[in-house]
Parts: C-alpha cells; sequence; structure tokens
C-alpha cells in the first residue's frame, strides 16, 4: 500500500492503490470519516516501529554449526585427544580451510573471501556475548577440583566477549586475554541467557554449543536464527543434532542456502 493512499485526507472515500475504497476506512454513506483516517495511520505508524524496533532487538544465534549427513553434529568419546569427539573434526573441514579460522588461531594464510570464509566470518562476527555448554568449555566432568582448565584455546580465547558457561558446579569468573570472561552459570539456560542478553546490548547471543546446549535451547524455543554447515561425511555414531525435535514446528524455514566445496550452507530463521 502506497503511503499516500493512507495519507491523503479527502472528503472522497480513500482507496487503496488499484482498489476499491478500504471498509475500515469509510461509514456508511460513503464517505471515509477524518478520525477514522488518523486511526488508521497512527496504527500503521505504531506497527512501522514495532517492525523496527524487533529489526533492532539482538537475535539468539546458532552460527557456524556443522552437521553431518546422518544428523551428528560431534563424535564419541570426547578428550582432550578429541575435543570435538572421535571423528568430528571431518564434519568441520569446510571452517579449517579458511582465512577466518587460521586467523583466530593467530596462523597466516587460509582460504579468503570465499563462500565458506563468508560464513565462518558471520559465525563469530556481531556477537555481544556467547554461552557454551560444560563439554564445549571443558573435559572435565564433576566438580571442579581446581581453576587450571582455563579451556580448550589458550591464553587468547576466539570470544573477545563475555561468555557464560553452563555447569552444575559453582566456579569464579575467569579473565582471559582479548575481551573473553568466561562465567560459570549454576541457575540454568534461562539464567544464562538472561545475563548474556544484557551482556549484549544490542548486539546478537550466540548459542556456541555444544550439541546438548543448543538441544536444549532449541527445544525451549529460545532460538532465532540457525546457520548449518551440511557436510558431506557420514559419522555412523555421535550425538545427534535433531533427534526428537520438529524445526518446522519451532517455526524454521530455511532462508537461504549456499554451497561449496565442502559444505551446503543452509540458513534456518523463524518467519
Amino acid at each position: 500500500m502506497r503511503t499516500s493512499a493512507i495519507l491523503r485526507v479527502s472528503e472522497k472515500p480513500v482507496r487503496l492503490s488499484g482498489g476499491a475504497p478500504s471498509a475500515s476506512l469509510a461509514s456508511s454513506s460513503g464517505e471515509s470519516r477524518p478520525q477514522d483516517r488518523c486511526t488508521f495511520v497512527n496504527s500503521q505508524e505504531s506497527h512501522t516501529r514495532l517492525e523496527e524496533e524487533r529489526a533492532q532487538m539482538s537475535k539468539i544465534c546458532v552460527a557456524g554449526f556443522a552437521v553431518s549427513l546422518d544428523g551428528f553434529s560431534a563424535g564419541v568419546e570426547q578428550s582432550l585427544s578429541d575435543p570435538l569427539g572421535k571423528r568430528g573434526t571431518e564434519i568441520f573441514q569446510w571452517f579449517f580451510h579458511t582465512w577466518t579460522f587460521c586467523s583466530m588461531h593467530g596462523q597466516e594464510g587460509g582460504s579468503a573471501g570465499d563462500i565458506d570464509d563468508e560464513f565462518a566470518h558471520r559465525a563469530m562476527d556481531n556477537f555481544g556475548a556467547f554461552i557454551l555448554g560444560r563439554n564445549m568449555f571443558s573435559p572435565v566432568r564433576g566438580p571442579w577440583l581446581d581453576d587450571s582448565w582455563k579451556g580448550w584455546w589458550g591464553d587468547n580465547p576466539p570470544y573477545h566477549a563475555p561468555t557464560f558457561v553452563l555447569t552444575h558446579h559453582e566456579r569464579e569468573p575467569l579473565v582471559m586475554e582479548g575481551g573473553t570472561t568466561f562465567y560459570f552459570v549454576t541457575g540454568g539456560i534461562g539464567e544464562a541467557l538472561e545475563r548474556a542478553k544484557q551482556a549484549a546490548g544490542h548486539k546478537d547471543v550466540k548459542i556456541g554449543g555444544g550439541v546438548s546446549t543448543v538441544r536444549q535451547y532449541l527445544k525451549a524455543g529460545l532460538i532465532d536464527s540457525l546457520h548449518l554447515a551440511s557436510v558431506p561425511v557420514l559419522l555412523g555414531q555421535g550425538e545427534p543434532l535433531f533427534e526428537g525435535l520438529d524445526l518446522r514446528a519451532l517455526g524454521f524455514s530455511v532462508t537461504n542456502r549456499k554451497a561449496s566445496e565442502y559444505a551446503t550452507h543452509l540458513t534456518l530463521e523463524k518467519v
């Protein structure tokens, strides 16, 4: 509907472009009342403002999350030698060759500007806070024996923002180089999300994994956007991402698809 068709004040019935007089704008005599037109305009303006506010609101996202053809996003038996589980690295080959990955780890080279690098960059861009599961942060189970474990990433983790770790066991915040501080949250996914949203401000919040954490937020209906890298690998066993989940019933549709040599990148959003 053209703006001029809404805003024009006339003694004649207000018409939508190319159509008949709007019933909501016309009286029984066929003439639109000024107060009706004002109400309609105010309603449209309020709707526009609401849409703009929604667009500016931070989103809760999963990004850069790989999934095998048989539906696994991590291998079995995570350990110090296999942070992603056995054969887990096979589903992240799309990421390892990119300039984004290399630069995150202080390395030179990597493919720059291709499809994989584009999505790798998006997977770490414009996030004001991160949420990780305990297993994503550490292979250690149970109570923290001490504060010696500081993550898989060395002294300068790739997050550079407040990062909230879900755990059942209390631990003091861990300040790292580069702007990352790990906060250990014992109150569940809701508390972690509220704290992350406050920390992120106008930026988005990323649910960084692992698989169990992403599934919990999906089940709770708290995720707005998913970027999945579907890779041509059969793991055979591992941690299933979608088992028991109905993404369509949760409101998701595929809004973008791009393929590279290594993966098909799918963007799913609530529309």
